[in-house]
């Protein structure tokens, strides 16, 4: 589960990622400014919520608001400005731009906690994982628990070993090698009944691959295959 952290003071930006982390098991991405984090959003990168710094140089916070609520893919993300103002005026616009809400400088964890209660289930127990049950991927495959184990260790060095050659291929500009090379991963997430993992690599934009964001597609690929395992493994004692 992706949080996207936005200040411009690495000290700040330091303190929110401590507590986002001491709500839970997220993996926080960090920007050093609204302009940073739009390239970010702008190569692929998908947060579940945004916390962002309401003002910054380059791109302030309330801009960057407005850009994402104005994006068809970005708009429904949840984004809570982080402010020292308290001014009604503030929180007036940026309610009417779309903030999720707000969070008042110098920080407190229950501030932080509320914005984030809402994903704090799905990320204790993995519930955003998306992939068929692995009862019926064993009878889709007609192999056994023991195979599809194997299948699944194999594809996730499969991944692993990609991410290297993919970070060659598009330094070199190959980019028809690395969207072949992402279609046969995909194909093998469609195989193993990895659904969301596939329509991540899916979303990956054909002949505009930026490495950035193929390799945080790639890690959450290689996240959903072992979490696919664990699952079978449970469901498959001894």
């Amino acid at each position: 589960m992706k949080v996207l952290v936005v200040d411009d003071d690495v000290v700040s930006r330091m303190v929110l990622m401590h507590l986002i982390d001491s709500c839970g098991k997220f993996d926080i991405v960090e920007a050093e400014d609204g302009a940073d984090a739009w390239r970010q959003l702008q190569e692929g990168l998908r947060p579940a919520i945004c916390f962002c710094d309401l003002r910054m140089p380059n791109l302030s916070g309330m801009e960057l608001l407005q850009r994402v609520k104005g994006h068809a893919e970005l708009g429904g993300m949840p984004f809570v400005l982080v402010t020292s103002a308290t001014d009604k005026d503030t929180v007036e616009q940026a309610t009417q731009a779309g903030a999720a809400g707000y969070i008042v400088k110098p920080f407190q964890a229950e501030q932080v906690r509320v914005h984030l209660a809402a994903f704090l289930d799905q990320a204790a127990c993995g519930s955003g994982h998306q992939a068929e049950d692995p009862a019926l991927t064993l009878q889709r495959l007609g192999i056994n628990a023991e195979r599809l184990l194997v299948y699944l260790s194999g594809f996730h060095n499969q991944l692993a070993a990609a991410a290297g050659d993919l970070e060659t291929l598009l330094a070199r500009g190959g980019q028809q090698d690395a969207q072949a090379r992402i279609d046969r991963l995909h194909a093998g997430c469609v195989t193993l009944g990895l659904d969301g993992a596939a329509a991540a690599l899916k979303a990956l934009a054909s002949g505009q691959l930026s490495n950035e964001a193929v390799q945080a597609v790639l890690a959450d690929v290689l996240r959903a295959v072992d979490q696919q395992a664990e699952l079978l493994r449970k469901a498959s004692p001894g």
